[in-house]
């Protein structure tokens, strides 16, 4: 059997959480590959709003498998909250959901470290959310890192001070204010570490090399998004992970040739959080308008998004980097009353009309060349087939599909899971 990936393609928040709970119940097993709880996954239904941070979206299918992968990061404190909020629910986390053995543990001091990293920047910070991602994969790579599978060892505690102790030694070399209780801090720390226990533990690669001997389907759900990546996103201005198809192979430890379909997920117009260039950004009447009604404000920050035009540029070289075979349209709702609809096709690069994302994206280097679409009006929240859509919905559609050269499958046009059309 394959496994399916499920991807962003721009800086985040294009709706992953949703598309998971919705193609959930096709797949045996949901596994998360990247990322922490940096990560904000919203689903609606029932009139409800929730918010994943690390349990991967299909938690609230009764027949799903839940795994978190290696390739994630994991706070204990953080998850075992988002346990609590699932427990009026109903939903039995501790016989659904199962921990790679290899995944890394986010400790107090590194959330400090974060803090203190952030602050020594000054303007010159890169937006990070604060959660500790940063320095617990620079651990990972440094090999000083603790791992989920390093609690069930008889040491455990003495492993924890000695890179807690290395950990308050770098926080002083910043030299920043702070003022913390890190008694307090690790008094939550190890409480949580004790409930974390009571989760099942995997060895996740020999499970997913079982799980595919027997036939079972897998959907990778990825984090944050392709510009995002470490590797190949917005550099510095990126997260510490690798958030593109690649990384479901390491962050889960399944081969390449097993990887079939890549979902890639993108709004129907851009937003960045934090700190970054953006070439389309609207900093206008229309920017704030977008932000307002796609309440475009983070799911784990709380920060507002910056708004801006669908950067096809952008997008193309998402979908290139990841082997993207079935595009997910969403947010098409937000661009409803728009009399004129912009896309950008190309970059002005240092004088020079280019159709790739070059090496540096910065504003004083491009400039985005935009083609002009005709708007509609139409409410498109009570639409549930395609043959509904306004004709210019469906051009704008098209032309997307043209200039990337892959089928737009899914038009999300509402934030719960019935408003989904399937083209």
């Amino acid at each position: 059997m394959t496994v399916d990936l499920l991807l962003g393609l721009q800086w985040g928040d294009e709706g992953k959480g949703k598309i998971v709970d919705v193609l959930t119940s096709k797949y045996d097993i949901i596994a998360r590959f990247q990322g922490g709880p940096n990560a904000g996954h919203t689903l609606e239904f029932d009139g409800i709003k929730h918010v994943l941070r690390t349990i991967p979206s299909g938690i609230f299918h009764k027949n799903a498998v839940n795994v978190i992968g290696n390739g994630v990061v994991i706070d204990p404190v953080v998850f075992m909250k988002e346990i609590e909020g699932l427990e009026k629910f109903n939903i039995d986390v501790f016989s659904k959901l199962l921990i790679s053995r290899k995944a890394h543990l986010i400790l107090p001091t590194h959330r400090l470290l974060d803090a203190a990293s952030e602050a020594a920047k000054g303007k010159a910070k890169i937006g990070s959310t604060l959660k500790g991602i940063g320095p617990t994969y620079m651990d990972k790579t440094g090999r000083n890192g603790l791992r989920v599978g390093d609690i069930e060892l008889a040491d455990f505690a003495e492993r924890y001070r000695s890179l807690a102790d290395k950990h308050e030694a770098m926080i002083k070399f910043h030299d920043v204010d702070m003022q913390y209780n890190l008694k307090e801090m690790e008094d939550e720390f190890f409480m949580a570490v004790e409930q974390l226990k009571k989760l099942t533990f995997i060895d996740s690669e020999e499970f997913f090399a079982k799980a595919m001997k027997e036939g079972k389907s897998i959907l990778a759900e990825g984090a944050q998004g392709s510009l995002l990546d470490i590797d190949f996103g917005t550099y510095p201005f990126v997260t510490s992970s690798n958030t593109t198809a690649a990384g479901a192979c390491t962050g889960l430890g399944i081969a390449p040739n097993k990887v079939k379909n890549v979902f890639g997920i993108f709004k129907a117009y851009t937003t960045r959080v934090g700190s970054g260039p953006f070439p389309t950004e609207l900093n206008d009447e229309i920017g704030a308008t977008m932000a307002e009604v796609g309440r475009e404000f983070g799911s784990v920050t709380g920060r507002a998004r910056r708004c801006g035009w669908l950067d096809l540029v952008a997008l193309k070289y998402a979908v290139q980097v990841n082997g993207v075979t079935e595009l997910y349209m969403m947010k098409g709702d937000v661009l409803s009353g728009f009399d004129t609809l912009k896309v950008c096709t190309k970059y002005k690069y240092n004088g020079e009309v280019i159709d790739y994302l070059p090496y540096n994206i910065e504003p004083e280097n491009v400039e985005p060349v935009y083609v002009e679409k005709k708007g509609w009006k139409a409410d498109l929240t009570g639409m549930t087939s395609y043959d509904e859509l306004p004709a210019e919905l469906k051009e704008y559609i098209e032309f997307i599909e043209n200039e990337l050269e892959v089928p737009i499958k899914i038009v999300s046009v509402g934030p719960d899971r019935t408003q989904t059309i399937v083209k």
